[in-house]
């Protein structure tokens, strides 16, 4: 697909061209500029990780705190050491995933400027599987980092069409690599200490995990510290969220409309009795949490752009990537209807 020219954004503004040009996003990253980056996870805003001005505009374009750490993409293993100063022998073992959803928190080198890591001193890592990703890494050549490529706190995007919809006029290119395959954010996994913490589940699931590691710990969510330097970004406990007030009903609970309430329904498996909803979105028959996954952050922007009062969304198993779905769930329903 040939690159198309922007037109006006939500904000009044030209809208970014998309297209499939790597060359061309590879310029606009090195000359400081921003790009929506397709991954096998949700696409990212990519910036020059090491151009603290380029980060900057990644902070800006997003309305994100500067507390909020970003990831550092890498086009493969052997650039780790541009951007760690130390690789424990427990991050190889791990880093059998990458390509992959799994970013591990390792001490950053002094290149990384402290913007990308909230001054903290663990910078988040991980090499994309997504093909235009790492063909778009290796013809930059610089790292890259890129946090979701939709406004702070939202839904994340999964398409090409939901980085213009957000953020189309602040940025200068978007790629359009299709539908993300995975559908949720990454795996973060802290290596800052003796033992192996898990800071955010996502696209590597807790049983893969324990296969690669044995046990981890788990990072305890604090809504006291939101305001705080965060270890990894996805962490607050408001993130991921509909404008719609979101409700949770659990796996095996009956789904019923609020009363008096526009009602839109988000769920998952063979349920025949559902009634009196005025938008359903079932993301997979089968209730396999990999399926569920790719399509989960675009049925949420479908029924949340439904003129609703209400979503109500079913959680899903606590197995595989449902793990990471009800905690996508569980942090975009804080502070609304529930």
């Amino acid at each position: 697909m040939q690159s198309q020219s922007g037109s006006v954004g939500p904000y009044g503004s030209v809208s970014a061209a998309v297209g499939t040009d790597i060359s061309r996003a590879a310029e606009v990253l090195r000359a400081g500029g921003l790009v929506g980056m397709p991954t096998e996870t949700v696409y990212g805003l990519a910036a020059n990780a090491l151009d603290v001005r380029a980060v900057a505009k990644v902070f800006a374009a997003k309305g994100r705190p500067t507390f909020d750490p970003l990831i550092v993409h890498l086009a493969d293993l052997s650039e780790l050491s541009r951007v760690v100063s130390h690789v424990p022998a427990i991050a190889l073992q791990l880093a059998e995933v990458w390509p992959g959803p799994l970013t591990l928190v390792l001490p950053k080198a002094d290149c990384v400027p402290d913007l990308v890591t909230s001054g903290l001193p663990g910078v988040g890592v991980r090499v994309p599987a997504h093909p235009m990703a790492q063909q778009l890494l290796r013809t930059c050549g610089c790292p890259l980092a890129a946090p979701s490529a939709n406004p702070f706190g939202g839904i994340s995007p999964t398409t090409a069409s939901h980085v213009l919809e957000g953020l189309g006029d602040r940025l200068d290119y978007v790629l359009d690599g299709g539908p993300c395959r995975v559908g949720v954010e990454s795996t973060v996994v802290s290596l800052m200490g003796g033992v192996p913490v898990l800071l955010r589940p996502g696209g590597v699931g807790p049983e893969r995990l324990r296969e690669l590691v044995g046990e981890y710990e788990t990072a305890r969510a604090d809504a006291d510290l939101d305001d705080a330097a965060q270890p990894a970004p996805g962490m607050l406990s408001r993130h991921y969220a509909p404008r719609t007030p979101l409700r949770l009903i659990a796996a095996a609970e009956r789904a019923v409309p609020s009363p008096g309430l526009r009602s839109g329904l988000l769920t998952w498996g063979p349920e025949l009795e559902i009634s009196g909803f005025d938008r359903i979105f079932r993301l997979c028959s089968e209730g396999i949490p990999e399926i569920c996954a790719a399509g989960f952050f675009a049925a949420l922007r479908d029924l949340d752009s439904a003129g609703l009062d209400v979503i109500i969304a079913r959680k899903f198993l606590d197995v595989g990537l449902g793990v990471a779905l009800n905690d996508r769930l569980r942090r975009g329903a804080a502070g609304g209807t529930q």
